[in-house]
């Protein structure tokens, strides 16, 4: 443990006043002695543990149940550094305006001290962060969801002693007084007023990707908000692939992705890497290399079942923590859309009683699990590996019922980088109350950048440069639609059908035709043995609109514009460029 560390915690713990001070080790008898803890004060409630072993349910504050974008800062010192897209306070303001609510906040409680490693031990890639915290909910998700202990300090003081400071408070969890604040420049993050994941276990969106995209600008690389898989072929060799998704876009699902039957049979197999963060660096073979720089899983519950993704199902069989879904009278636990029926019987994520009539969901929408990534029966062999994984091709995806094809392929790094600052996706109610409302989302960034987006393009600009062999890119669409409403395409297991058709479009083959949107594949391309998909559907689901794409082009130079002189010119080329390309193929259309 290094001086810094020790003056920086006695700094804190003088503002803050605890009781007690404690340093987390991340040992097993001290998980024990945690969630005793938890348990006696009602942090946690013990589930069944004959069906559920090492399970545990909390319940959160009825208004502390989401990430709060609204509160959550980029406190650079330049507000142009921050960009249109985050929200900015200055660093003085930010440190008088919360630093007085830090002020006596611990008084008759416990600073748990974590120190905490993102990446695997001994990687040049990995981070540590020490978190200071007065929640042992926070302190036990954070031991799965990192490498949590003397594991990090052993690796803070082998690497330099530079670390990211996370301070978190509880407070009153009062709305009124709830802050996320990231300061860039001086590595520090500080959230007060919430206990809920995103905005307290700062490990996951704060350092992950919000500070840590700051830092990987400085230092060459890429912190991402992209699952990691490999995809073993029938020949026996693995495509590794990232991808990035906004939220109901079927990122969990992809990265635990279990093959259909008759690609299981030729061979084809699956395995998770990371289900949410990547970070990715240059590599001296010119390739792009990664790791998951998390230990466990933080994923919504609604929805997950055997049927949609029966690995995280295995995953979260044991050792979990839940957060908000509904407790059923035997001590195990129910959310809608999960195997079982809606019990006649249960508790609410609120602890109020509940049956199928009472109108209201039993689950909060927003639940949660957090589990070791351990546990998923397809977890990479290699997903700890200190090199990382070298990446074959990166993946856009969202949610769109029209517009964009199943399926195309960027045709340069450039372009691939334009796709994914254009990425756009469809809301589902659940998530925003309407259907169909268009949400940009670039590179599915959008709410954790930690920096001006003009730059951050900027800077995937200039990590393609170092690289002599980089991923190829894509753009996927699990949910295009017919006139009936109905997904086309079947999803799911499936979609490692598009998979092996990217994969063969990394190794020189792969069948495709160029329109002005990229490279689309043909009708035969993708293999569609055993799937109810018909050449009149799969026309469909390629189909590429050129009258769609007026429109679509229209609204994408609305959105840079609010860039002004920090979108990169390549950028703005690659815009002009496809407006021209749909320009000609109406020309072509109304004239041929």
């Amino acid at each position: 443990m290094t001086d810094t560390v020790k003056r920086w915690v006695e700094e804190i713990a003088a503002i803050t006043t605890p009781d007690r001070i404690y340093w987390c080790n991340g040992s097993e008898e001290e998980r024990k002695q945690l969630t005793a803890e938890a348990v006696k004060t009602g942090v946690l409630i013990e589930l069944n543990q004959q069906k559920l072993p090492g399970c545990y349910l909390h319940r959160s504050h009825p208004s502390d149940v989401a990430r709060s974008e609204h509160l959550t800062f980029i406190c650079s010192r330049r507000k142009d550094d921050c960009g249109p897209t985050n929200n900015w306070m200055a660093p003085a303001e930010a440190r008088e305006k919360v630093g007085a609510l830090f002020k006596g906040s611990m008084k008759g409680r416990t600073m748990y001290v974590v120190p905490f490693l993102m990446g695997p031990p001994g990687s040049a890639f990995s981070k540590v962060g020490i978190e200071i915290t007065d929640s042992v909910y926070v302190a036990l998700n954070m031991r799965i969801m990192t490498r949590m202990g003397d594991v990090a300090l052993e690796h803070l003081h082998s690497h330099g002693g530079e670390f990211t400071k996370c301070l978190h408070g509880l407070g009153d969890l009062s709305p009124d007084k709830r802050y996320i604040l990231h300061f860039p420049e001086d590595n520090e993050i500080w959230s007060i007023g919430s206990g809920y994941g995103g905005n307290a276990l700062l490990g996951k969106k704060c350092l992950a990707l919000r500070i840590a995209s700051s830092l990987a600008c400085r230092e060459g690389w890429l912190a991402e908000h992209m699952l990691i898989l490999g995809v073993k072929t029938p020949k026996g060799d693995t495509h590794y692939v990232t991808g990035a998704f906004p939220s109901s876009c079927g990122k969990t699902n992809l990265a635990m992705l279990v093959p259909p039957a008759p690609l299981r049979d030729e061979g084809w197999q699956v395995w998770t890497v990371g289900d949410d963060i990547s970070w990715l660096r240059p590599g001296t073979d010119g390739r792009l290399w990664a790791v998951n720089p998390e230990a466990g899983f933080f994923g919504v519950v609604p929805g997950t079942s055997s049927k949609t993704n029966p690995n995280a199902m295995a995953t979260i069989a044991k050792n979990t923590i839940y957060t908000n879904v509904a407790l059923r009278p035997d001590g195990t636990v129910w959310w809608e859309g999960h195997d079982d029926p809606p019990p006649e019987h249960a508790l609410d994520w609120q602890g109020n009683p509940w049956t199928p009539q009472s109108g209201t969901p039993a689950a909060h929408p927003n639940s949660r699990f957090t589990a070791p990534a351990s546990q998923c029966p397809s977890i990479a062999p290699n997903w700890e590996d200190p090199a990382g994984v070298p990446i074959s091709a990166i993946l856009f995806g969202a949610r769109r019922q029209r517009v964009v094809p199943l399926v195309y392929q960027a045709m340069s790094w450039q372009h691939g980088v334009f796709l994914g600052a254009t990425l756009s996706s469809e809301t589902t109610a659940a998530a925003a109350g309407k259907v169909g409302l268009l949400r940009r989302d670039p590179m599915a960034m959008l709410p954790f950048c930690g920096y001006n987006m003009g730059d951050y393009w900027g800077h995937w600009l200039k990590v393609g440069e170092k690289l002599t062999n980089p991923p190829k890119v894509f753009r996927v669409n699990w949910f295009r639609t017919g006139d009936n409403g109905k997904f086309l395409w079947p999803g799911f297991g499936d979609n490692l059908r598009v998979l092996a058709w990217v994969i063969d479009r990394c190794t020189g083959s792969g069948e495709a035709e160029r329109t002005f949107l990229g490279w689309v594949p043909t009708r035969r391309a993708i293999d569609r043995t055993g799937i109810d998909v018909s050449d009149t559907t799969m026309d469909q689901l390629l189909h590429v609109d050129r009258i769609d794409w007026i429109d679509a082009v229209s609204a994408q130079s609305m959105f840079f514009e609010r860039f002004g002189e920090r979108l990169p010119e390549p950028i703005r080329e690659e815009h002009d460029a496809l407006a021209r390309r749909v320009s000609t193929a109406l020309q072509q259309f109304f004239y041929k």
